[in-house]
Formats: structure tokens, C-alpha cells, sequence
């Protein structure tokens, strides 16, 4: 037995609920370091609020992996888990821009940033069981192509989210102003609209989408001539167990992930006010402007280019893996994206920023799609959802890294210019492009021996 060869649609269903996670996503990504500083936060202070993300990473998405893997139930495998993430996460993106209303009770700096909290931790609760889902139902021949749909959604969703507000003040007339200490009602607005797509999607995904049953996946492994492992009870000491025997391609992709992920953390907390000081020419102290608001939403522009652009490439990326490999496909990738990264220093104007911002997408989808996809091949898949968790931890240990050192370093080293960010950004892509030669990518040694 083999498992059965998905149509487009199928995949695309299976996946749907991606394109509302990376909305949220998106939302935040653009807008987040924005909502801090008006509720007081200094520019050299952003990473350090930041660290909530990749710490909620690394402690959620492990867990969530593991017993993932172990729990069966009426409503499936991995669906309660990621359907629970997005109703705990469309709580946050709808309070986090209204951290204000809570001004009794602490302050809305503290409020905003606790509701950014809830809003990382629940969205790993369904991004996990999501990247293992799409690994549990492909075949080997298909993953490439799964992980690409997924990229795709997750680009249509970014578009969206990065987009939103500065739609709704430049066509639909809702101001991007408000009262100092108040986020501005395009935000607000467009963070409501995040959440209700974000359910809805998930929804979609759901019910359209039949999870293999335990006995399947065994008649799958004998098939394969792998001894299914028995189900047990689940232990969360297991995790470090499984962290000590993870296979020999996941620690090659670590380093190509710290150095890709470092960069891109970077990009997302310091591109706001490197935009409004270096292309605008706002003064450094500037952060609360009519001018830097319109900064703000010019970012979300930017990032809506790259996610755009992603998306579309996505779909590229199946044909380009198929033809010079997966391995040589992101090596490309990452260094286009370092490249266009550093090319943000010396554009004129921010209509021009766009243009880097292609280089920015190649890179962005390569990484949601390629490591997965060269990762799922080493994987028994018992253990499918535990290791997509412990990945992570090569996602967020870089970010927790320049969450604590990237502000001090824009603060002290670039005295307060947060271009010089970016410059470091790229360089780190062009570090995991270099690296990416060392990772051997089991399933392509497996095409090439049937060849042979």
C-alpha cells in the first residue's frame, strides 16, 4: 500500500488555513514594532519585545509536535490542535492593537506586549501540526509540490495582511491617526478582519480534509519495509530523547536555518524605522509622526511585495527543484535574497524599495518550502510531528539570539540607524547560502540510486 496521490485541490484545501495564520502573521510582522513604539517602547528596545515570538517557538512547537503525534481522536491527529491555536490566536490579534483600553489595569506597553504573547504562542499551537500534516498525507513525490501550495497560501496571506491597513486609509478613507497613546483605527480595523479570516480559513481545512488513521500510516511503514513503532503513552521527556537522535540532515539544515532566520528577524523588527530614517529622512527621534505613520504603512506595502512575490514563486519552485535540484535551488534563492537585502542601502526613494523586495520574496519562498521539503525525506513518519517541532528550534534560537543583541548593536554600533540591520540581514542569507552545500538531501540520493 501507498498512500493515495493528491489532486491541486486537495493539497490546496489541506493547506488553506495557512493563508490565514500568515495574515495574522503578516499583520504582525508589519505593524507590531509600530503599535509598541506608540505605546512607548525606544527603537533599541523593539528586539527585546520581539523575544516573545521565537520563545513561544521554542517551548510551543515541540510540545504541540509531540503530542501531536501521539493523540488520536474522533476529530483526527493533527486538526484539534491547529483549529484550538486559531481561535486562541484571533484573540490576540483582536485585543493587541487595543492594548490601550486596559491603561487601568497596567500599562498598555505591557498589555500589548502580553497580547503579543498570546497571539506567537497560539499561532505555533497551529502552525506545528499544520507543516506535519502536509508531511503526514503527501507522498515523497508530492511534498515538494505540498510545501510549495503551502508557501503559496502563506504569500496570498501575507499580501493580505501586509496590505490591509494602508487599503483601508488610501481607498476606503479610514484615518491611520489617532490620539497619542491610541493606534490608529486602520490597524485596529485591519487586525479584526485578520482574526475572522484566520477562523475562517482554518475552518476550511477542516472539513475538507480526511486525516490518515494510525492503522493506515502502519500499512504504509511495512510497505516501505519500516517496523512501525508502537503507539505509547506520550512523555514529554521523550522530546529530548528524540532531540539527541535527530537525523543527520536536520543538523546540517540547523545552520542554514540559524543564519536564514536570523536575517529575517531582523528584516521584520527593524525595516519600519529603517525605512522612515534612511528613505524618508525622518529624524531618529521621530516615531509618532503623520510622516512615520505613513512610513509604517509603506512597510506594509513593502512586505506585501515580498509575500506577493513568494507566492508566485512558489509555484516555480517544484519545476526549478525538479530540474538543478533542491539543494542548489535554495542556495540561489538565499543568495538573490541577501543580496537585494543589502541593495535596500542605496535605492532613492521608497518606490524603488520595491524592487529589492522581489529578491526578498525568491528568498522568502525557498525558506518556508526547501528545508521542509529536503527535511521530510529523513523523517520516520511516527515521528513526523515531534521533529517539525524540534526544527523549530533552529528558527527561533536564532531569533532569540538577535532579539537580545540586535537592539544594543543598532543602539551602540549603528548609533540608532537601523539600516545597517538590514545590511546585516543579508549578509547572514549569504552565510546559509554558503552552507547549504553541506546538507545532504536524502530523498534526491534516493531518486538518484533508482536512476542508477
Amino acid at each position: 500500500m501507498e498512500k493515495r496521490k493528491l489532486s491541486f485541490w486537495e493539497i490546496w484545501n489541506m493547506s488553506f488555513g495557512f493563508l490565514g495564520i500568515q495574515m495574522g502573521f503578516a499583520l504582525q510582522n508589519a505593524n507590531a514594532s509600530r503599535i509598541l513604539q506608540i505605546f512607548g517602547a525606544d527603537v533599541h528596545e523593539l528586539s527585546w519585545f520581539w523575544i516573545i515570538a521565537p520563545l513561544m517557538g521554542l517551548i510551543v512547537q515541540p510540545i504541540i509536535g509531540h503530542y501531536s503525534d501521539n493523540t488520536w481522536g474522533r476529530f483526527g491527529r493533527r486538526k484539534p490542535f491547529f483549529l484550538v491555536g486559531a481561535l486562541l490566536a484571533s484573540v490576540g490579534l483582536i485585543l493587541m492593537p487595543q492594548a490601550y483600553i486596559f491603561i487601568a489595569l497596567m500599562p498598555a506597553l505591557w498589555v500589548g506586549a502580553g497580547m503579543l504573547m498570546i497571539m506567537d504562542a497560539s499561532f505555533n499551537i497551529a502552525m506545528e501540526p499544520f507543516r506535519a500534516l502536509v508531511a503526514d498525507n503527501l507522498r515523497t513525490d508530492q511534498r515538494t509540490m505540498g510545501f510549495s501550495v503551502q508557501t503559496a497560501l502563506i504569500g496570498f496571506g501575507a499580501v493580505i495582511g501586509s496590505w490591509l491597513p494602508y487599503a483601508l486609509t488610501n481607498w476606503f478613507g479610514i484615518p491611520n491617526t489617532a490620539t497619542e497613546g491610541s493606534v490608529p483605527q486602520n490597524l485596529i480595523w485591519s487586525f479584526i478582519a485578520g482574526a475572522a479570516i484566520l477562523v475562517i480559513t482554518i475552518l476550511i481545512t477542516v472539513f475538507t480534509t480526511k486525516e490518515y488513521s494510525p492503522e493506515e500510516l502502519d500499512s504504509f511503514d511495512k510497505a516501505e519495509g519500516v517496523a512501525p513503532e508502537p503507539v505509547k503513552e506520550a512523555k514529554l521527556t521523550d522530546i529530548f530523547t528524540d532531540f539527541r537522535k535527530m537525523p543527520e540532515t536536520m543538523r546540517q539544515l540547523s545552520w542554514v536555518q540559524f543564519f536564514s532566520w536570523f536575517g529575517l528577524f531582523g528584516m521584520w523588527v527593524f525595516t519600519t524605522p529603517a525605512i522612515a530614517h534612511h528613505i524618508y529622512g525622518l529624524p531618529l527621534e521621530d516615531t509618532k509622526s503623520q510622516a512615520y505613520q505613513d512610513a509604517g504603512d509603506w512597510v506594509g506595502v513593502l512586505f506585501g511585495v515580498y509575500n506577493g512575490v513568494s507566492a508566485l514563486f512558489a509555484f516555480c519552485l517544484p519545476f526549478i527543484a525538479k530540474k538543478i535540484g533542491r539543494k542548489l535551488t535554495h542556495t540561489v534563492s538565499l543568495l538573490i535574497g541577501g543580496i537585494s537585502l543589502m541593495a535596500i542601502y542605496i535605492v532613492p526613494d521608497q518606490y524603488w524599495a520595491t524592487v529589492p523586495m522581489i529578491g526578498v520574496g525568491i528568498a522568502w519562498a525557498s525558506i518556508l518550502a526547501m528545508p521542509y521539503a529536503i527535511l521530510a525525506g529523513s523523517i520516520a513518519p511516527r515521528k513526523m510531528g515531534v521533529y517539525m517541532g524540534i526544527f523549530n528550534f533552529f528558527i527561533v534560537i536564532p531569533q532569540i539570539v538577535n532579539a537580545l543583541i540586535g537592539g544594543p548593536i543598532v543602539k551602540y554600533l549603528y548609533n540608532g540607524n537601523a539600516i545597517y540591520a538590514l545590511i546585516t540581514s543579508g549578509v547572514s542569507f549569504i552565510i546559509a547560502a554558503l552552507l547549504v552545500a553541506k546538507v545532504k538531501d536524502v530523498d534526491d540520493t534516493k531518486s538518484k540510486s533508482e536512476i542508477l
